[in-house]
């Protein structure tokens, strides 16, 4: 248990650490052309909102800052938002607020600073402990174990994952090596070491092989090239053209599959044990058939919540796809972008892999549960 209290003090207290200003001596002459520090509102200059010509509003600010961190801490600065370019992203800030500042020189030498972005760090950090509170409080151990394979989901993903595909690794080989990892990690920590833990990890192993065939088929079939999201675009303006963007389209899938998996799987197995032990001579071909019934009322419940997390991801895109296709251009043409198309194959996919999770995971758990002990007299039979 110390273990475990030091790992969650760790994980929460390691970005407050990482940005923690410790200098207390004179701020540091500026010695670089640009540079992205933190700073505080002390005072709206002027405001004023400006209408556009689709008849929606803006507002630009002066502002005077005083600098948080960097070279600039302690020194005082005003930003000019007022101007006559519309910045769509532009924030509306108030006094006391905290910023995110960038600082350039311009080419006649004059300094220019413009705020980038709020700081909302400390309120995710409340979030974040409002969460461990909460699913601590109401699953007790289970719920702190549930966090403990959160965090190792996320180291896997952080050092492992993210880091061999920048490398030029194989995106599609890296997602599945870290699945099986994050697959049996979660598992064997939330649900023990246990017969149960075991078959639901082969029952995802296998949906997860499903699930890379299909994605594989139909991202060749329909030639998605994996640059649709405007991040890939980034990426290759940083000069990450190493990366495999279609099989990192892959990766995505397959991740996105898992997050669902878990729960599919782990309930099938679940039933099927609660069915043998309600009637330990019952076949095993009636246990089959019986969990398949609760699991075929159980998949509409999560391919629909499948659907719901992609399109809430989505909700953009999908307000793009009705506007275009009450527009000028075809319904079937914009059903035939890459963008549009990504986004259904990414559900369909999981959505096929968590219907082939529930025959696997009861056929899985009817032939490996263990056999009653003793069975009771004929009579008792069902």
């Amino acid at each position: 248990m110390k273990l475990l209290r030091a790992l969650c003090i760790l994980f929460f207290a390691f970005p407050l650490i990482a940005h923690a200003q410790t200098n207390t001596q004179a701020p540091a002459p500026i010695s670089s052309q640009s540079e992205t520090f933190e700073a505080r509102v002390i005072e709206i200059v002027n405001t004023r909102t400006i209408t556009r010509e689709d008849s929606s509003t803006a507002v630009q600010q002066d502002l005077r800052l005083q600098g948080l961190t960097g070279n600039f801490k302690d020194r005082e600065m005003q930003t000019r938002g007022i101007s006559d370019l519309d910045v769509i992203d532009a924030g509306v800030y108030k006094q006391g607020d905290r910023v995110i500042v960038s600082y350039d020189i311009r080419a006649d030498g004059t300094s220019l600073f413009t705020v980038t972005d709020y700081v909302r760090r400390p309120y995710l950090y409340l979030l974040a402990a409002l969460f461990l509170i909460s699913i601590i409080a109401i699953g007790r151990w289970k719920g702190l174990r549930a966090f403990i394979g959160l965090f190792i989901t996320f180291l896997v993903i952080m050092l492992f994952m993210i880091p061999q595909i920048l490398n030029g690794a194989n995106p599609i080989l890296i997602s599945v090596l870290g699945s099986i990892v994050i697959a049996i990690a979660s598992t064997y920590i939330t649900e023990g070491w246990s017969r149960k833990s075991h078959t639901a990890i082969g029952s995802i192993a296998c949906t997860l092989l499903v699930a890379l065939g299909l994605s594989i088929l139909f991202t060749k079939l329909t030639r998605l090239t994996g640059f649709a999201q405007e991040e890939t675009l980034y990426l290759l303006s940083l000069g990450k053209g190493i990366i495999n963007f279609q099989g990192l389209l892959l990766a995505g899938i397959l991740i996105g599959t898992l997050g669902v998996l878990d729960d599919a799987v782990l309930s099938q197995i679940e039933a099927v044990a609660q069915i043998r032990e309600a009637n330990p001579l019952m076949s095993k071909t009636r246990i089959f058939k019986m969990a398949s019934k609760i699991g075929n009322s159980h998949l509409g419940a999560i391919v629909n919540t499948l659907f719901l997390t992609y399109a809430g991801a989505s909700l953009p895109l999908l307000l793009l796809f009705k506007i275009h296709a009450a527009g000028p251009i075809p319904y079937a043409q914009v059903l035939n972008s890459e963008v549009m198309a990504t986004e259904i194959i990414r559900t369909l996919v999981g959505s096929i892999a968590i219907a082939f999770a529930l025959p696997i995971a009861t056929l899985f758990a009817v032939y490996s549960s263990a056999e009653p002990q003793s069975k009771p007299a004929r009579a008792a039979s069902a």
